[in-house]
């Protein structure tokens, strides 16, 4: 096993609309930031990996043209993932723990602006029996927050704390979409009010992961990966318990997140009532500190949040602000797919 840490996070500010920018011209400048912060080149890098999505972008294989950003030539070792750039950076992770890289440049990134996001995200669902019917995203988060109510775990309050908080905490974060007062009786689709929701927007994030000595040589405190796994509910929302989410459950076990108490966790959250599962499986008391980012409430460009999760995760560690945080990150609807990460600083290192 080898020491693997992120020694490096940057991310771009992100915005309702970015129609001036294409996918490249919004991944370079978080792509030289981050690489400015470990003083690596590009060619310097042992592996890159990617995460997006066509359906975003309406065209196949519209991840190549992100390439320009990174430059492919001389060649380089590069894969991408159709999915958040959180499973891109396992992905790396892997790659690194294999031997067969030492460095990893991970990114993502979702223009979301162009089309209609709760449409679009429909293609991911069961295209036989559910997907005809054309459910939005909002819509099954609103199933699963009425289930969450019916069943007594959470109330309206409850719900509106979360993003008033989420909002609040965001107003110190310069890359957040949204900050400020939550909108008061605007209900989207019952019982989801806007500020139980998301923004709609565009951005990017990048990150570099190291091994051992190496990490500690680019970075003052690295953040440590010390577990990470993912785990994939069943596809047919019927014959799940939408008030729980055995998945991320099993993929906090198999991280350690359980070990030992973390003090910071970065959730992705879309949605209100998400956070109220997703605290209750992993164990988060009121001690811990949840999303101090904002989280997906504030930004939640497509495709790159959970790797914002990540990275804003680590940057706590880098900066001395957290010695032991969780990341998590998912995909699909009403938490289908959830990945978990443990990051330590070094002088939390065993």
């Amino acid at each position: 096993m080898r020491d693997v840490a992120i020694v490096a996070f940057a991310q771009s500010p992100h915005r309702r609309r970015t129609d001036e920018l294409s996918e490249v011209d919004l991944l370079m400048p978080v792509l030289h930031q981050v690489l400015e912060t470990t003083g690596l080149k590009a060619n310097e890098i042992g592996f890159t990996c990617s995460g997006s999505a066509d359906y975003l972008a309406g065209r196949a294989f519209s991840f190549t043209m992100a390439l320009d950003g990174v430059g492919a030539h001389p060649p380089i070792s590069e894969s991408h993932v159709e999915m958040d750039g959180a499973w891109a950076l396992y992905e790396a992770w892997v790659k690194i723990m294999t031997g067969e890289a030492d460095t990893a440049l991970v990114y993502a990134y979702g223009k979301s602006s162009p089309g209609q996001v709760r449409d679009v995200l429909t293609r991911q669902l069961d295209p036989y029996y559910l997907a005809p019917l054309w459910p939005d995203s909002v819509a099954l988060a609103a199933l699963q927050a009425q289930a969450l109510l019916d069943a007594g775990h959470a109330d309206r309050a409850a719900l509106t704390a979360i993003a008033t908080r989420s909002r609040t905490d965001a107003a110190a974060n310069p890359y957040a979409q949204l900050t400020g007062d939550v909108p008061a009786g605007d209900l989207l689709v019952h019982p989801l009010r806007t500020g139980d929701c998301p923004p709609i927007g565009d951005g990017a994030a990048a990150v570099i992961l190291a091994a051992g000595d190496t990490a500690r040589a680019l970075c003052a405190r690295p953040a440590w990966i010390r577990g990470i796994d993912h785990r994939i509910e069943a596809h047919a929302l019927g014959v799940r318990d939408l008030t729980d989410s055995p998945s991320t459950r099993l993929a906090a076990r198999h991280a350690g997140a359980f070990e030992r108490p973390v003090d910071t966790a970065e959730l992705h959250a879309p949605f209100t009532s998400q956070e109220v599962i997703l605290r209750t499986v992993l164990d988060l008391g009121d001690d811990v500190r949840v999303n101090p980012s904002g989280g997906a409430l504030a930004a939640n460009p497509i495709m790159a949040a959970g790797l914002i999760r990540l990275g804003e995760a680590a940057a706590r560690i880098h900066r001395g602000a957290s010695d032991r945080a969780l990341a998590h990150a998912t995909s699909g609807p009403c938490l289908q797919q959830n990945l978990v990460a443990v990051l330590e600083g070094e002088s939390a290192h065993g």
